[in-house]
């Protein structure tokens, strides 16, 4: 790997395509989600191997939690595996020192699946050189609302009235701008990710779905990242 490489201080990932994955293989659409997440630790492997400081993957959204009740009772137990996998002493968590966060309305998932991740993110919160978000019942436009109501309630005890943007983004559950986000599955949207951290950042859309997006594909867009030159609106 070329000492030239640029590679992005926050990667954002849309993972897309698990349940398409699974429709052309007629299969349910919990077998692409499991397919889905087995991929997830390969690519994380690839990341930490670049030492790209902070990933944040987005593993469920809001709008998400609409699905049918039977596919998301097999995607809380595909979660609730791997968090309990990933706890476990010989975890990469603990190999690459990463600090785990779950960001989200996590109020709408089931405690059992809530402490969980509590206990998680409890045992890798010593961490500080890697950092893993994972978006899960998460909405931009629900951090967001979160982040103006509590800057509302400081500046009321405060007694100010000005509010910068600055001021908001100190709010936000995720505080660090987005410097790349990769997107599976051919659609070129954000659908709700992260949209104040993602104004300025790179977008890579691969038609590849999330199940078969492979390591020399995660590469071929740290490559095109690496070659872009970036203005920030300018």
């Amino acid at each position: 790997m070329s000492n030239s490489l640029k590679v992005p201080k926050h990667l954002g990932i849309i993972v897309d395509g698990n349940r398409r994955w699974a429709r052309e293989r007629r299969m349910p659409p919990w077998k692409g989600h499991w397919e889905g997440v087995k991929n997830l630790e390969k690519i994380l492997e690839c990341c930490l191997k670049l030492k790209i400081r902070e990933v944040s993957i987005y593993a469920l959204s809001t709008e998400n939690l609409k699905r049918p009740k039977i596919e998301l009772d097999e995607l809380f137990k595909i979660f609730y595996h791997y968090l309990n996998k990933w706890e476990k002493e010989d975890s990469f968590l603990r190999k690459y020192q990463v600090k785990v966060r779950f960001i989200g309305d996590l109020e709408k998932l089931p405690p059992k699946l809530v402490n969980a991740m509590g206990r998680l993110m409890q045992k890798t919160a010593k961490y500080q050189k890697r950092v893993l978000n994972l978006l899960i019942a998460y909405g931009s436009k629900f951090e967001i609302t979160q982040a103006v109501k509590k800057l509302a309630e400081t500046l009321i005890k405060l007694g100010k009235i000005e509010i910068t943007p600055k001021d908001i983004e100190k709010n936000l559950m995720i505080t660090t701008p987005l410097d790349l986000v990769i997107r599976t599955g051919g659609y070129s949207r954000l659908s709700n990710f992260l949209l104040w951290q993602a104004s300025y950042a790179e977008i890579y859309v691969t038609d590849t779905l999330w199940p078969t997006f492979t390591k020399r594909e995660f590469m071929k867009a740290i490559r095109w990242y690496s070659s872009v030159k970036r203005n920030f609106g300018a």
